[in-house]
This record gives C-alpha cells, structure tokens and sequence, in this order.
C-alpha cells in the first residue's frame, strides 16, 4: 500500500493529516508519502506512528508532464519504504532520483543560485534583468531565463522559498533572499498571475512571447581574415583557437605570433596563469573568469569577455568595457566574435560576467550538495533536466567547462567580493588540486573516455 498526500505547504496540517491516517486508517506496513516541496519530511513524519514508513515523493510541476520524481529520505525513512516510493514513481513513468532530507532536498536547492544570482547581478547593475535572462537563453542554452522563470512560478512563491531556505540553513550567505524580490513582491508585482512581475504581461498584441522581442536567429561563423593569437592554456583557449581556425583565422599562440604580420586582435583565454611570451602588438581581449577587467588589466586598454564551453552551444558572447578600454579593442572584439557565429552583448565589468557568474555558483551549490551526501552526482544532473529542462547535466556541464575555469570564477568572486556566499565548495577544491580537472584529464565529477 502507498497512499500520497498532497495537502496545502503548511506543517501544521501535514502532521495532522499524518496522525490520523496512522490511526488506523491504513494498514500499520502502509508508506506514506509527502509531496512536500518546502518542508522537512523528517518533521512530517514525525506525528506519524511509525515515521519510518513516511517518505518524501516530491513531484514537478506540471507533474503530467515533467518526468522527474524526487524521493525523499527522511530521518527515519526505511530502506523498504524508499523502494516502494521509487517502484511506484516508476511504474508511473517517472525517471526517480534519491535525495536525503534537507532545505529544498537536491534539485531545489542546487537550482536556487540560477535566481538569487541573477538578482545579485541585477542589484550590482552588472546587467538589465531583461539581459540577463537574453543571456542566460542564448549564451547558456536555456529554455527561460531566471527572471521569466521567477514570473511564471511567482516571485512571492520564489521569495518564501528563499526565505524558508535561508531561516532553515541559520542565515547560510548563499541562500540569502534578494531585496529586489522583497521590493518586488510588495509593489504586487507578482508575475504573470498578477498581470505583472519583472515584466509586464498586460499587452497581449503581437506574437508570443508577448511580454518581451523574439530572439534572434544565429549569425553564419565565417569570414575571418587576419591573424588572431590565442593565449593560454585552458579548454576555452583552445576551444577558441579550433573555432577561430575554422572561421578562416589565422590562429596561433603567441610564442610563434612574432613571426607573423600584426595580430587583428590577441585574445587572452588564460585563467590567470602567467603567460611566458608577451601579448603584444595588437588590441587585446582579455577573459574575465579570474578576475574583472580592471583586476586583470589595471589601466590598460583591453576589453573583457567571458564564454562557457561548449562553444557550439551558445549564440551570444559577453564583452566588457574597463575605465580605460580602447574603443580599437572593443571593435576588434565584436568583430572577431562574429566570425565565429557569436553575436556580442556588453554588460558591467565583473568577474564571471553574467552567465558565468550564474552557472558557477549553481554548480558551486550542486557540489556542496554532493559532498554532504544530499544526492549522488548522476542524479543531480538527471535531476536538473528531467525536472527544471536544463540544457545539459550541471555537473557534466561543469567538468566540460572545466573545473579550473570553474573554481577561477568562484576564486575571482571571493577575491574581490569577499562575501561568503562564493566560498568555493572544498570538493570542487580538492579536485582541481588532485588534478581532475573534468573532461580535459578525463576525470572530474565523472570519469570520461576518450
């Protein structure tokens, strides 16, 4: 027997609601099973007769549709109950991940970075929210950027549950909710169910999606003609001297640039390692992930840029101005990126830029995760597309991008933050010293095969 509950998020009722079906309403070997999305399972099984035969079942929404199912493990929950939970959830089609018992359980929480981030970056003016989310969708793959999303669900649901998320951990610097939201909510701008949130919906002229311009359609890579010296030895650096080569760059690294004519641009993808020949001679494009722009580039005359691999996927790249960029820098940059099918967007120095701001502090948080046991790394990625439509597994998205890159924009937010809410995770840490650097060496959070 499994009977599930489905009650309104409010403790109180759940526990009551679990003290009298244990009253011998059903069987004494019977699972019981919460659908909570916010609420500790541990507490709801808690006025139940035998709490090791309460589980958490939490479904996605719309659940016809979203084929994840998360399982959650109480303090008290039985091995057999957990399988008749997943048995059930499978036998519905779900795909079913473990998640042990915690604020937000796994997929939530390793999600919450994706808008309090995006907030962050919103209340530094780094970028517009409407950019942000353009960003987020072309750049990074999404389906819906952060503040669409936080529209649909409803910035006061998102609010109470960062709130429930911040009051659970004891004031945890990474869940801390967002003024903007606060401000948000008590304007009544809701989201989509009040007419208004981030964006406003009243306008229903035009074709979908009403509230803001389509995006465009990608730009054809091609037509470079020039030398271009790409520097550094990450993934990124030689993902952009392969994409350069093929638009018809010349690309070469610059221990062999001296022998060929002035470069139309040098494009540093280094995440901070020293560089033995030097980069000069041409306008400079200098990768932001160790640092901003005027950290990395005091008083000169490059501009920033920040990409995520793999390259292929995004149609967008960031640039950044410093007080002192040339404006031939800044030309050059747009250009280049164009010829590799990219469109360009500016946005305010900082380190990681938009998007690489944002999914770093989500792996951040999925590695944290990890490491306390909450799930295993297959499942937080399955957890993440099955249940939140991300573009690709946010753990083998991470040892793609690769975990040096990962941990230099973390490293580079601390810095020159010092807020502890980009602490980096010790495992992400430890990996990056021990050399399992992601799909590069061939191990990271997986192992990878040639």
């Amino acid at each position: 027997e499994l009977v599930i509950e489905a009650a309104p998020e409010r403790l109180e009722l759940k526990r009551e609601l679990f003290a009298r079906l244990s009253d011998g309403v059903v069987s004494e070997d019977c699972v019981l099973a919460t659908n909570t999305s916010s609420l500790l399972v541990t507490a709801v099984a808690g006025a139940a007769r035998r709490p090791e035969r309460v589980v958490g079942m939490h479904f996605f929404n719309p659940p016809p549709v979203m084929r994840l199912l998360e399982v959650v493990a109480g303090a008290q929950s039985s091995e057999p109950a957990l399988a008749r939970a997943r048995a059930a959830g499978e036998a519905m089609g779900k795909h079913v991940i473990i998640a042990a018992d915690g604020p937000g359980f796994l997929v939530n929480r390793c999600n919450r970075p994706f808008a309090l981030e995006a907030l962050k970056l919103l209340q530094e003016r780094v970028a517009s929210f409407e950019e942000i989310d353009r960003i987020c969708r072309l750049a990074g793959g999404f389906r819906m950027g952060p503040f669409e999303l936080m529209d649909l669900v409803g910035v006061d649901v998102g609010l109470d549950v960062s709130r429930s998320f911040y009051e659970q951990s004891f004031g945890e610097p990474r869940w801390r909710p967002s003024p903007i939201a606060v401000r948000t909510v008590a304007a009544g701008r809701l989201g989509r169910k009040s007419g208004r949130g981030y964006y406003d919906y009243t306008d229903k002229s035009g074709p979908p999606p009403q509230y803001r311009p389509p995006d465009p359609e990608p730009l054809t890579a091609g037509g470079g003609d020039g030398v271009i010296v790409i520097a550094g030895h990450s993934s990124l650096a030689g993902a952009l001297a392969d994409a350069a080569a093929e638009a018809g760059w010349d690309a070469v690294g610059p221990e062999t640039a001296q022998e060929r004519d002035p470069p139309f641009l040098i494009v540093d993808g280094s995440l901070g390692e020293e560089i033995e020949w030097p980069l000069q001679g041409g306008p400079q494009a200098i990768c932001c992930a160790p640092g901003s722009l005027s950290m990395l580039d005091p008083g000169g005359g490059a501009v920033g840029f920040h990409a995520l691999l793999p390259l292929e996927q995004a149609s967008l790249v960031e640039l950044a101005r410093g007080p002192d960029s040339a404006e031939s820098a800044a030309v050059a940059a747009e250009r280049f990126f164009a010829t590799l099918g990219k469109r360009t967007t500016w946005v305010a120095d900082a380190p990681g830029l938009v998007l690489g701001r944002i999914v770093c502090q989500v792996i951040n948080e999925a590695a944290f995760a990890l490491s306390e046991g909450i799930g295993s790394a297959a499942d937080v990625d399955a957890g993440m597309v099955h249940g939140l439509n991300y573009p690709r597994g946010i753990l083998r998205w991470a040892d793609e991008i690769g975990l040096d890159h990962v941990l230099a924009v973390l490293d580079g937010l601390y810095e020159e933050r010092r807020e502890e809410r980009y602490r980096a995770s010790p495992l992400i840490r430890s990996l990056v010293m021990s050399g399992r650097l992601g799909a590069q060496t061939g191990e990271g959070f997986f192992t990878h095969e040639d």
